[in-house]
């Protein structure tokens, strides 16, 4: 089995949930060696933001062209990632919920996968996921509550991970969401450490699938 390990935030585990979620997933696989894991570190990678030097560059590509350098060097690197997506039997995000989103960094790497031909493809019924055999695991941590009627509109940090991941056609997909730790003062540790003992559990399971 072939882990692909995203983590987006690169706050210190002892300051941050999803950065300790990370760490304690991880740490429960890692020495199945039944499981091989691509570690992608999205603070720690050169992520240049999709714009027209990426456009001109898938462009130029299609038809053979000659590119210069910066388009050969975005494509490069976006290229490079959606191949390990493409790797991957099980892609796992850690992330935070920021200003009611996904950092930065994560949102360029999944504008890497929106690729036609690739992740998924046009047809006369529309747009068909091609990424239907991977299976997907999010490890997600907000400080409000917003499962909370009132606020659940504006969550758009898992809904974006979870939509562009369905619109790959990745349907088998865990959330592990902890939120509210910052609102609800008083169970704070307790939402911490029931969210970080399924976070265990969740890891657990895959290291068992892939032990069969």
């Amino acid at each position: 089995m072939r882990v692909l390990l995203v983590k987006a935030n690169n706050r210190p585990s002892d300051q941050s949930v999803s950065a300790k979620m990370h760490d304690l997933f991880l740490e429960e696989i890692k020495n199945n060696e039944e499981i091989t894991i691509d570690h992608v570190d999205l603070y720690n990678e050169e992520l240049p933001y999709i714009g027209q030097d990426f456009l001109a560059a898938q462009g130029k590509a299609a038809e053979s062209a000659t590119l210069n350098e910066k388009e050969e060097k975005v494509l490069t690197i976006a290229n490079r990632h959606l191949d390990r997506f493409k790797q991957a039997d099980v892609v796992v995000f850690a992330f935070p919920l920021w200003n009611f989103t996904v950092p930065a960094v994560l949102h360029t790497y999944m504008d890497y996968l929106f690729r036609a031909g690739e992740t998924f493809r046009y047809t006369a019924e529309g747009p068909q996921g091609l990424m239907g055999d991977k299976r997907a695991i999010l490890l997600n941590a907000r400080g409000g509550d917003y499962s909370a009627p009132a606020m659940q509109g504006a969550e758009m940090s898992v809904n974006f991970i979870k939509n562009a991941l369905g619109f790959f056609g990745i349907q088998q997909q865990t959330d592990v969401i902890i939120e509210g730790h910052n609102q609800y003062v008083d169970r704070t540790e307790e939402i911490k450490e029931q969210g970080f003992k399924r976070v265990v559990e969740v890891a657990k399971d895959l290291s068992a699938v892939a032990a069969r």
